[in-house]
């Protein structure tokens, strides 16, 4: 039998400045109690120059072994949570001590560990003892409400007590550590405290040999954990870097900016543009001035690009397909224009990373009436009808976000779509910027030597039109939401043959997620054929989801061991679902005998 005592605090009136020979209040009831016998010490690692516990064993109440850690040192919390809380969590009794002279070192205690100390706790019925040390140095505290000063310096009866409410613990003051004090007072409670907790320990373990000894000697099998199932890491976006990627490769640029004199040319795309700008949108004839109820808008549009066409102008850059014809836009204004390039680079990073444009500006112009200017024109880009983007919203990122939220506003719609993919008997247009940032297959079929980088209209095999559209709105916004697991397959096989290997992951979590959160009632009785995903994943090389799936048909061996689609398994999965299934065939072996055992004596075991 044992009883363990963990104390915390520092009861010394300056902490360990003082000398270390002044005796603790636990060494000073360990040496001076009749009950106690043969004390050995033992002191832990330090900590700052201090130890973070030392360790007292001895004997109680004749044969009872005691254990006492003293915690002088509240750091210990900070520092090594693991160790305070598994000291909480063994202890039968805890003492909290802390000096009446010292109320800074209390209102530690009160506010930032006292909390730790009823957290580990977490509801347990551990008795508690607060321990308030020392003489008041400065007699009764002035109550006056203006006078702070006797407050401050020592802690108070009535603070003692509340603190002890907060822990439903017994509060003691001791005013010198005396005789009386040590072993009548704050020994008499302790002892009260150690032969409750021997008590209790007592009955529990009369409860469990009862318990024990209902049972039979022989016990049931005991039921291992079924292994592990492979985790699926997920693939980071890049959606950001591919639509800034198209900027700096050019491809499928349908737009190309030049200044007045014609002297230069930088492309881009007008779906991009559109997708972040009101402004672009008019010059674009996506909106009319009707619909953008914004007359600055209108203004900076009409004061800083013109757009035309004629022979006047440059060959049309070479990323854009013949049947698309590029729109030719002049940029009048020479500074902006000069600057053009870093504000593309800007808008296609999707991050709208404002201090840095200022910073390529304020580089490239080193002027700084003309770099206002120039921020100005792209605020007023960046605009939203009748709304005043401020520099402030601007860095606080308040404008909308580029891509994957604007960029749904153009998805299945023929609004500036030059792409057309026939279906099932149905058309779906699409922009091929997008399609070529976001998917290298594609990228690849409209950029090479096939049929149709020169046309508009792509026939589309092997996909139905909802997985397809699917397909699309992945690329257009990086998200997608499957209504179901047959739907997400079809959406991974989709993927498989894009090459798309992040949306492919994004099916395959998809797929587990769904199956782990379906009970077993569910398995049983759907008519989902896991065999037939397992084949399917297999087939389109999806490895990790038909590693997974092989190991929660394992798992899960007496439900799909029922189902006709088990003997679809190849010789080599039955091996492996035979190998790791679960629960074992030795343990089905040993259950079996242990109930053949509970019948023939004729008894019913409270395990079972």
């Amino acid at each position: 039998r044992s009883v363990n005592i963990v104390a915390f605090g520092n009861e010394r009136d300056d902490g360990f400045s003082e000398d270390n020979q002044q005796p603790s209040l636990i060494w000073s009831y360990l040496g001076r109690s009749a009950l106690i016998s043969q004390i050995d010490s033992s002191l832990s690692a330090s900590h700052v120059g201090n130890p973070v516990f030392t360790e007292y064993q001895a004997c109680v109440f004749g044969n009872v072994r005691l254990v006492v850690h003293d915690c002088p040192v509240w750091d210990i919390f900070d520092s090594d949570w693991y160790t305070s809380r598994s000291l909480i969590g063994g202890a039968d009794i805890i003492v909290i001590k802390y000096s009446v002279n010292d109320k800074t070192s209390f209102q530690e205690l009160k506010d930032s560990y006292v909390p730790m100390i009823k957290k580990a706790l977490n509801h347990c019925s551990v008795p508690v003892i607060i321990s308030a040390i020392g003489a008041r140095k400065n007699g009764v505290p002035c109550t006056c409400p203006l006078c702070t000063s006797d407050r401050r310096s020592c802690v108070t009866t009535s603070e003692g007590v509340q603190l002890a409410k907060e822990l439903g613990a017994t509060y003691l003051e001791l005013h010198t550590l005396n005789d009386f004090y040590i072993q009548k007072y704050f020994g008499g409670v302790l002892e009260y405290f150690m032969i409750q907790s021997l008590n209790q320990k007592s009955s529990e373990k009369m409860k469990k040999r009862k318990k024990m000894q209902k049972c039979h000697r022989v016990q049931p099998p005991q039921l291992e954990q079924p292994e592990k199932m492979p985790i699926l890491k997920g693939e980071a976006s890049h959606y950001d870097a591919d639509l800034h990627n198209l900027l700096c490769c050019c491809q499928c640029a349908d737009v190309a900016f030049y200044p007045e004199d014609l002297s230069t040319v930088v492309e881009a795309h007008k779906i991009i543009l559109c997708s972040v700008s009101h402004l672009f949108m008019l010059l674009f004839e996506v909106k009319s001035p009707a619909d953008i109820h914004d007359a600055s808008i209108v203004r900076t549009a009409q004061s800083l690009f013109a757009v035309e066409a004629g022979a006047a102008f440059p060959p049309a850059p070479r990323g854009i397909p013949p049947c698309v014809p590029p729109v030719r836009v002049v940029v009048k204004d020479s500074v902006f224009c000069s600057c053009l390039p870093d504000i593309l680079h800007f808008i296609y990073s999707g991050a709208f990373q404002w201090e840095r444009l200022e910073e390529d500006i304020k580089k490239k112009l080193k002027d700084p009436e003309k770099t206002e200017h120039v921020l100005e024109k792209v605020k007023c880009i960046l605009k939203t009808p009748g709304k005043l983007n401020t520099v402030k919203d601007c860095r606080s990122h308040q404008i909308k976000r580029l891509y994957n939220t604007s960029l749904r506003l153009f998805f299945n719609t023929p609004v500036l779509a030059d792409v057309i993919f026939k279906i099932q008997g149905a058309t779906v247009p699409a922009h091929r910027a997008v399609l070529v940032a976001r998917c290298e297959v594609m990228a690849a079929m409209f950029n090479g030597n096939y049929l149709e980088a020169n046309s508009i209209l792509v026939p589309v095999y092997g996909v139905s039109k909802d997985t397809f559209l699917s397909f699309l709105e992945y690329l257009y916004t990086d998200s997608c939401c499957p209504a179901s697991i047959l739907q997400a397959m079809s959406l991974l096989i989709c993927a498989e043959m894009y090459q798309v290997m992040r949306l492919q992951h994004i099916c395959e979590l998809y797929i587990i997620t769904q199956l782990q959160s379906m009970p077993s009632r569910e398995l049983a009785s759907t008519s989902l054929s896991i065999v037939s995903l397992l084949k399917k994943a297999k087939f389109h090389n999806s490895d990790c989801l038909s590693t997974w799936l092989l190991h929660f048909i394992a798992t899960n061996y007496l439900i799909f061991s029922q189902k006709p689609e088990f003997q679809d398994l190849s010789v080599e999965e039955r091996n492996f679902v035979e190998m790791h299934r679960w629960p074992s065939n030795l343990y089905l072996k040993q259950l079996a005998d242990y109930r053949n055992y509970v019948h023939s004596q004729k008894c019913h075991c409270t395990v079972m």
